[in-house]
């Protein structure tokens, strides 16, 4: 009976030994084999054995991208502004020995690099620059620690500023200048409204002055024309009256005297301030100014009457 207790102790010491040899390592993390206390090798996931009671595991690191929150912290900028910062990091471990060996505890070595490299890099810019180039100070800070970080195998992937905090003061001050220059560039923009208006008003006057001085051209032009053509028209009608007179013909020059007679009374009857005209007019005098016209017709008739007329048959006399 004793023997069989001892065996049946061996044998569940042996199944002891075999399990404790035994080691399952989850997707996304890496363990450390330390052999007497030495670094031998590093497990991927799966399953795996090593030798019961020389080997042991060392460190279990967690190898997927793992986030960090910065805590906020206290920055004086270039020219002397308080302001509060805060900020997140991603970073992955990439070579498991190093990040279990290099250094002693990975995330907090990594969260106070980090800070301190943001007092450096934010702390020698100025307040605007602080507030309006958030980006560029993301990619300084990225490169910066990710070189730092080299010698632990990791990889810091992205760091990004979540909030930059001014006093409420420096807030307010902010908010006034801002305040200000908006007015600014509205009354500049309402000067420049009111000029482009002037200018555009300016040029339609322009345009509507030459015109106008166009249309008076234009008009002047077509004036002159017409007494042009009035006075060629009256000289001719001398000119036929007068070779009238050379020629003996007295009715021309009673037609010529009588019109001008008739207009000169319409001119009189359409006087705006007569109302009634009462004036001795001699109707002979008319009435043989237009006999003249009836025997100047006759006289241009009978001349017609008296020419040859031409046709296109030959002489029959040749």
């Amino acid at each position: 009976m004793e023997m069989a207790a001892f065996a049946l102790a061996l044998v569940a010491l042996g199944l002891i030994i075999v399990f404790m040899g035994i080691k399952v390592v989850p997707q996304g993390y890496e363990f450390t084999v330390e052999r007497f206390g030495r670094y031998t090798r590093t497990l991927s996931p799966g399953l795996h054995l090593i030798i019961p009671l020389a080997d042991r595991i060392g460190r279990k690191l967690n190898v997927m991208e793992q986030v960090l929150d910065v805590p906020s912290q206290e920055i004086i900028t270039r020219d002397n502004a308080m302001v509060t910062v805060d900020g997140v990091v991603f970073f992955q471990v990439l070579d498991t020995a190093r990040a279990a060996y290099e250094v002693s505890n990975l995330q907090v070595a990594t969260l106070n690099l980090i800070m301190t490299n943001i007092r450096t890099v934010m702390g020698g810019m100025d307040l605007d620059e602080l507030l309006s180039q958030r980006d560029q100070i993301n990619t300084k800070l990225l490169t910066v620690v990710d070189e730092a970080t080299q010698p632990w195998g990791v990889k810091v992937t992205r760091i990004e500023i979540k909030d930059i905090a001014p006093p409420r003061d420096l807030v307010d001050s902010m908010a006034r200048q801002m305040k200000a220059e908006r007015d600014k560039r509205a009354a500049v923009l309402e000067a420049e409204g009111l000029r482009q208006a002037e200018v555009l008003k300016a040029e339609g006057q322009k345009q509507a002055q030459i015109l106008a001085a166009e249309g008076r051209r234009e008009a002047a032009f077509r004036d002159a024309e017409a007494r042009e053509r009035e006075a060629e028209a009256e000289a001719k009608a001398v000119e036929m009256v007068s070779k009238a007179v050379a020629g003996g013909e007295t009715t021309a020059v009673n037609y010529f005297i009588a019109q001008r007679y008739v207009a000169a009374l319409e001119k009189v009857a359409s006087a705006p301030n007569q109302k009634l005209i009462m004036m001795p007019l001699e109707a002979s005098g008319i009435i043989g100014a237009v006999a003249g016209i009836a025997e100047i017709a006759k006289d241009a008739m009978a001349e017609t009457a008296q020419k040859p007329r031409r046709t296109g048959l030959p002489n029959s006399g040749a």
